[in-house]
Parts: C-alpha cells; structure tokens; sequence
C-alpha cells in the first residue's frame, strides 16, 4: 500500500541533486529496519533514481549528550541500532553511525546525496535538529511521519483541551491509516559505497563502555531493546495477555500490559504496526481491543498534540492550564503532613509502603505500571513544599529511571498529575480543586500482591 500523503512533507524547495551518490535517511526517531514510512519512501526515491539508500545516525556523547539520558537510556537505544543495522543491511541498506547529533551526520553526508528523508519526532529538541538541517541541506528534504497512528497536523489543528475532544477527531480519521506497509525491495545494495562508520553497533555493550555518561543509573534485565525483541514481547501479549484486558488493565499485580512503551518511544516498533495486530488478534473482545487502542492512539497521540502545539510543555509555568496554576498556588501554603526531599523519594523511603514500592519498580526496572504511575506522581505534589518543585521533582525522577521518560507521554502525563487535559474537582488542601488521589485508590486492586510482584521483579535485576 502507499504511503499516505498526509505523513509527507516536502521540507525546501530543492531538486534531489543529479550527482547524488546514493538517498540519504537520518535514522532518528524510528529505529527500526521495518515497518518504516520513512525508509520505504527512501527505498521507492532511491529506486526511482537509480541509486542505493544509506541510512545514518548520529550518536550523542559526553557534554553533547541528549539532555537527562543516561546509561539505561543507551543501552536500550545501542541495543535497538544493533538489531536496526542488522536488519537494513540484510536489505541492502548502507548504515553508518558517527559520534554527533543528527543534524550534523545528516548535514555532512547529505554533501554527496541526491536526496534527504526524515522521519519525525515532535520534541522541541528534534525540531532544533530538523531546523538545522533545513537551514545548512542545499538538496532535497522530505519528512515522512512514522511514530503516530494519524499525523498530528491532520489529526487537529490546535491544542486540544482533553481526551474527549481529540478522540472523536481521531476515530473518524484512524481507518486509513491503520493498514499494512509493504516492504520495499532496494534496486541497489548501498555495499559498494565504501561509506565507514565511527562506531560498530553490532556489539553495543562495548559501544556503551567507551561512552562518556551518567553510569549512576544503569542497564536493566527486564527490557532489551530492539525491533525483535519489541514483536516478541507484541506477540506474547496478544497469545496471552489482550483477552481480558479491558478489565485487567487496572491491576499492577496482574501484569496485564503489553509493555510496549520503551519501544515506542525509541521507534523500535510502529504503532500502527501494533494497531494491526491488535484489531486482527484472536485473543480478546471488542471491549480489550478497544480498551487498547484507547491507550494506544488516544492517549498517546493526545501527548503528541500537547508537546507539539505547547512551547515549554517541559516548563511549570507554561505547561499547565491558568485555572491549575492558580488553584495551586492559592494552596502553595497549606500544612503537608508529610514533606520529603528528593532523595528520599528517589531512594524510596516515604510513610507509605505502596509508593515505596511502585517507587523502587522504577528505579530497578525502569517500569512501572500505568495504574501506579498517576498515584506516585500525586504524591509527589502532596509530600513537596511547592507545586512547582513538585512538578520538578516529578519530571526529573521521571526522567531519570523510565526507559520510556524523557517522552511526550512524560511531560504530558506529569502535567496531567498538575491539571493539564483535567477539570477542576472538590476543593481541598495542597490541591485546591486539582484531582487528588487517596490510598483509597489502592483498593481498587490487590496492593499487597503488588508489591511481592515487584519484590520479584527487582530480585531478578540482582
């Protein structure tokens, strides 16, 4: 099937150069040798122009690192290139990896290409890049959208204000673009451009020993990166864990998640490669599969719109909906029974034994479950002596354990902790008419088996 139009779009005004050696794509967001608008449309070009496709990607380090990544971060990510160069070069992609940003390997090889892809991110990190890349690239530029189900543009114009307000937008557009991409075959294997690498991902855990990072966090067991191991953990989840999902999702004890949310957010998977699978699953009923894709495209695409259309979706003061703020900072004084400093989070030590251990899944894991999450972060408001260093506090632990932090559902999510995409609610202490969450939500599911699931989880880190 063909790309859709509405996930291309042509960045300068130029004609792909006659003396190209090869069609340039910047591995970026989507790493992955699979299930890639981006690398399809770099195939169908370079097959156009008689010309093999080199993909390439720049690997931060040292002080030029990606802000708040630390050794868990890339070892997840070194670990997916590795499978990524694997699978383009079997295509006869050519793959080199240069210590640098995006945008410099982009720019510097782009002098010998005869056209440039992208793929798309929507961090106000990764536009910097495609804006430099714009601004120094004499020769074509096309993104081609691969890490939503429907293009954010296409999918709303504006900030949306909540949930219910995207989702009717979403489902009258998402049938079209839930279909299946066909592979495409290269003309011409890139092999004899000779183009070398600075770095050999094949072995990514020597790759991760000569980096210069934060080794204060490191590697976990219970994810290994990349697109193989992304379909696995897919494929076990829909033999064993859809059917029931729509009731199950809401008890951490049950482990009822697909666990999907670091290879999302490293592109190592498609979401609408999931959204397939999901809907043609055998496993489950409609009220799973739907349950899911609720997580998968509304939710998720609502993160996507939030830190698009919001400049400082990373900023207290800018993140968060005027009325939040202000209930907040009518509170900001109020007595809090408890107070602990960030260290003391971090290390788990608070009153309460659930958020210790929802607190110390994440740290030893770099997971937690979904149902955890919104309690942790609430308490974090409630035990902090200002909102705003709880919303700082909150994002930088968040940040700092999550294989999937420093993501737009991060941001969004931990603003939705301060109001963002809510309503105002009873007013209260500390909260003022922000949504509070009591112990009385952990009733909801079996607490106690909770936390020997993840005494279990953190013994198999050791």
């Amino acid at each position: 099937m063909a790309i859709q139009g509405e996930r291309i779009r042509v960045l300068n005004d130029a004609e792909p150069r006659q003396d190209g050696r090869y069609v340039l794509y910047l591995l970026q967001q989507a790493n992955r040798a699979h299930f890639n608008p981006a690398l399809e449309f770099a195939i169908e070009e370079a097959n156009r122009l008689d010309l093999p496709v080199v993909a390439c990607f720049g690997l931060l380090d040292g002080e030029s690192g990606f802000p708040e990544a630390n050794a868990r971060h890339y070892a997840f990510l070194l670990q997916g290139l590795a499978d990524a160069k694997a699978g383009l070069e079997a295509r006869g992609v050519g793959f080199v990896m240069r210590k640098c940003s995006p945008a410099r390997v982009a720019i510097d090889l782009a002098e010998t290409a005869a056209l440039l892809v992208l793929d798309r991110g929507y961090l106000a990190i990764q536009k910097g890049w495609y804006g430099e890349i714009t601004k120094a690239v004499r020769t074509r530029i096309v993104q081609v959208e691969g890490d939503v189900v429907v293009p954010v543009e296409t999918a709303s114009k504006k900030h949306e204000f909540a949930a219910r307000t995207l989702r009717p937008k979403l489902n009258r557009l998402w049938d079209p673009f839930i279909a299946e991409l066909r592979p495409r075959e290269p003309k011409h294997a890139a092999d004899r451009l000779r183009l070398k690498s600075e770095i050999d991902v094949s072995d990514p855990d020597a790759v991760l020993a000569g980096m210069s990072l934060d080794r204060a966090v490191g590697p976990v067991k219970r994810f290994v990166g990349g697109e193989t191991q992304a379909r696995k953990r897919l494929k076990a989840f829909l033999k064993d864990g859809l059917a029931g999902y729509g009731a199950g999702r809401n008890k951490p004890e049950a482990a009822a998640a697909s666990h999907m949310s670091p290879y999302l957010h490293f592109g190592q998977i498609s979401p609408v490669e999931i959204a397939l699978a999901v809907r043609e699953a055998k496993g489950g009923d409609d009220d799973d599969r739907g349950a899911y894709l609720e997580e998968l495209i509304v939710r998720r695409e609502l993160a996507m719109n939030h830190v698009f259309y919001t400049d400082g979706y990373d900023d207290y003061d800018k993140a968060l909906p005027d009325w939040a703020r202000k209930t907040l900072a009518e509170q900001a004084k109020d007595e809090r029974p408890h107070r602990y400093s960030e260290a003391q989070l971090a290390a788990g030590e608070t009153h309460d034994q659930y958020w210790n251990a929802a607190m110390r899944e994440m740290r030893e894991t770099g997971y937690m479950h979904n149902q955890l999450r919104m309690y942790w972060g609430k308490k974090i408001l409630e035990w902090s002596p200002t909102p705003k260093a709880a919303f700082e506090r909150t994002l930088r632990l968040n940040n700092r354990y999550f294989l999937d932090g420093r993501d737009p559902n991060s941001f969004t999510n931990v603003a939705w902790v301060f109001g963002l995409h809510d309503r105002p609610w009873q007013r209260r202490p500390v909260f003022g008419t922000v949504r509070y969450q009591s112990e009385n939500s952990l009733k909801k599911f079996d607490a106690k088996a909770y936390v020997r699931a993840v005494e279990r989880l953190c013994a198999a880190e050791e």
